[in-house]
């Protein structure tokens, strides 16, 4: 009978925890030139966070940019019917806290994210006197009635179900008309002139119709360059590859100065009208290139199994290649949908006032020119800061989306 040797079990010994002095002297103290690195390393950042906290408290470009967080906002729209944009980003709040309450995940942190940017914007409001002559909600009022509807309809949402699913999905696809209508105007509104908007609106407005109208165009062209047609494929592979080669600075001087020209009786397209058609025939060329790589990615079985089971062309497309393709290229789209956004600052070129025109526009105004040091480190910074929120957020919901496909495919 055969006897079983037993082996020794190896157990770690547990590791000893040491004080922090003890931590202190051995990874910091230990030798001579490092007690000279250590010193040396921590007046330097001693007083630089002294420093960088004493020009956040004291700097005079504070005043610069939140006195003129009009200008930043919506730039020369009329004070009295400063109503219409907050209406339009209420309209935008509700339907987000509704979203939210239904369908949950990335939109619910969208929606919690909007919410508190909404609740510290209150706070900074609250401190700076709004504007003489204005009709709409004080600035920090509105701020905060922004966080109550987005938590109202959450939980609106959340109690009524699925039964808002469908409605809310056609009041997002009206969501953009509507909102151009009211802030243009007609219907029985004032219209005030696009040459009258400017700041952030303007950056949003270009943002979205870029990454909304470009997406089904991109889709499109990145199709017709796969097509078996020659007359399609040619016509997709020259338009890409000609904006491609282009810098979209060129694309935006074609739009605004090029494009009147071909114009019958001297008649004139808006000039914001022509920044969107620009930023959206740019965007869409590299789009398309994106969707045609995701489209390259799937393998030729899945075409073949679906005409096997009898789709045509056109179900196989909608229902089997372009949803992997979309899927497979959400980091790129999302990328490219940033650039987009930050690229808008491009349109002050041709006389359009973005939210970076806006603050070059209050730097150089004549109270803040005889101002110690300036007043633009300070309004750049709340500028980059507005950049970076958005970008950030895009990024953040880019990897939800990422993190869901895996876990799907597990």
């Amino acid at each position: 009978m055969a006897t079983e040797i037993s082996r020794p079990t190896s157990r770690r010994a547990p590791r000893q925890q040491i004080g922090l002095i003890e931590w202190l002297r051995k990874n910091l103290f230990s030798t001579w030139y490092n007690v000279i690195i250590t010193v040396v390393l921590l007046y330097v950042i001693v007083q630089t966070v002294t420093s960088f906290v004493s020009w956040m408290v004291t700097a005079p470009g504070w005043s610069a940019a939140f006195t003129n967080i009009k200008l930043l906002l919506t730039w020369t729209y009329p004070v009295d019917q400063l109503w219409r944009p907050q209406a339009a980003m209420a309209l935008v709040m509700v339907l987000l806290g509704l979203s939210s309450g239904l369908w949950g995940g990335i939109v619910r942190m969208v929606a919690l994210g909007a919410a508190a940017i909404s609740v510290a914007l209150g706070f900074v409001a609250f401190t700076f006197p709004d504007l003489p002559g204005q009709t709409s909600l004080p600035g920090w009022l509105f701020m905060f009635i922004c966080a109550v509807l987005l938590v109202g309809g959450d939980q609106l949402a959340r109690l009524v179900g699925n039964k808002v699913r469908w409605p809310l999905i056609i009041a997002w696809l009206l969501a953009y008309p509507a909102v151009i209508l009211i802030l243009r105007g007609g219907i029985g509104l004032p219209v005030v002139e696009t040459k009258l908007w400017g700041g952030l609106i303007l950056t949003l407005i270009l943002a979205v119709s870029g990454i909304v109208l470009s997406f089904p165009l991109g889709v499109l062209l990145a199709l017709g360059r796969r097509s078996s047609l020659p007359v399609i494929r040619t016509f997709c592979v020259l338009y890409i590859e000609l904006i491609r080669g282009v810098p979209l600075v060129t694309v935006l001087f074609m739009g605004a100065l090029l494009l009147p020209l071909f114009l019958p009786g001297g008649e004139s397209i808006d000039a914001l009208v022509r920044a969107v058609i620009a930023v959206t025939l740019f965007s869409a060329a590299y789009l398309a290139e994106n969707v045609r790589g995701g489209l390259q990615s799937i393998p030729k079985g899945q075409v073949e199994a679906a005409r096997a089971l009898g789709l045509n062309v056109v179900q196989t497309t909608l229902l089997i290649t372009l949803p992997q393709a979309l899927r497979a290229v959400v980091p790129v789209l999302v990328g490219q949908f940033i650039s987009l956004f930050k690229d808008t600052s491009l349109v002050v070129i041709i006389g359009l006032v973005d939210l970076l025109g806006a603050a070059q526009n209050i730097v150089g105004q004549p109270e803040w020119l005889g101002t110690p040091g300036g007043v633009w480190r300070e309004t750049f910074l709340v500028i980059a800061a507005i950049y970076w929120v958005f970008s950030f957020t895009m990024s953040r919901i880019s990897k939800r989306i990422e993190d869901q496909i895996a876990r799907s495919r597990h």
